[in-house]
């Protein structure tokens, strides 16, 4: 008698086979009707993310002005001083002290003095379709 409790109690304390299986199924068919609509998105959400970084930039363009005077030669000069600063720098003006890559990976191509305003801050897009900071901010 205590031989069929202890094997009854056996059969219900686990998993079984197939209930695994239909479980990592539903998973499985989760996973490939979701998946592809989150990686659209992020590939969608590129531009509005180089936009954002332009901005950022921008702002500590600004900041660098604000405190040398002009502003600089190259955007390493966010990050690290220059030898003609003369004590004014008071950087690094990015919060990761590295100048960010644009979300295509390539580095943002930066003019001084810009065509377009005081400096033109530009990002190639994925297809050199340009994302560029005098159409994204109100300078």
């Amino acid at each position: 008698m205590k031989r069929k409790r202890e094997r009854r109690k056996w059969r219900t304390a686990g998993f079984t086979l197939i209930e695994m299986l239909v479980v990592l199924m539903l998973i499985g068919l989760l996973a490939a009707v979701v998946g592809p609509r989150l990686v659209g998105k992020a590939e969608e959400k590129k531009p509005d993310v180089a936009r954002a970084q332009i901005e950022m930039l921008g702002t500590a363009l600004d900041m660098y002005k604000l405190d040398v005077g002009d502003y600089p030669e190259g955007l390493n000069l966010l990050i690290e001083t220059g030898e003609d600063e003369m004590g004014r720098w008071k950087g690094p003006y990015l919060q990761k002290k590295e100048i960010p890559k644009d979300p295509w990976g390539n580095e943002y191509a930066y003019n001084y003095p810009g065509e377009h305003g005081e400096y033109d801050l530009s990002s190639y897009g994925k297809d050199k379709d340009d994302i560029n900071s005098w159409e994204t901010d109100s300078r």
